[in-house]
């Protein structure tokens, strides 16, 4: 078996945040929802020997994810940018992401599931 590439997902993370323009967002917070993609290199040691070295840990993805979530940004744009910059400068297998982040019921005046900026990065 000749494996083409390997990517690793974490779905619909759940944070509650202080991002946003308006003053009421960043006092009280609102709800996200974070979907990760993650292309990683070389995963023949997980696969073939069942070793975590061949991977990345969804712990420990989990674990930058929340503690960028925790910082406070006006835009959902600068909050994805610095998970992303954060997986990239922490796991040297990661190839390129692809990274969703929803801000659920925004307030904008409509009645609205969510807004969301999503984008593809590479080292």
């Amino acid at each position: 078996m000749q494996i083409l590439n390997t990517e690793v997902a974490l779905h619909d993370l759940r944070f509650h945040a202080r991002h946003g323009v308006l003053p009421q967002e960043r006092k009280i917070g609102a709800d996200f929802t974070l979907n990760l993609r993650l292309q990683i290199s070389d995963t023949h040691p997980a696969m073939l020997y069942d070793r975590l070295e061949g991977t990345v840990s969804y712990a420990d993805v989990y674990e930058i994810a929340r503690r960028e979530m925790s910082i406070p940004s006006a835009l959902l744009e600068h909050a994805a940018a610095r998970i992303a910059q954060a997986l990239f400068d922490n796991f040297p297998k990661i190839l390129s992401l692809v990274i969703d982040l929803r801000k659920d019921n925004p307030p904008i005046g409509a009645d609205c599931a969510g807004c969301s900026v999503r984008f593809q990065a590479t080292r």
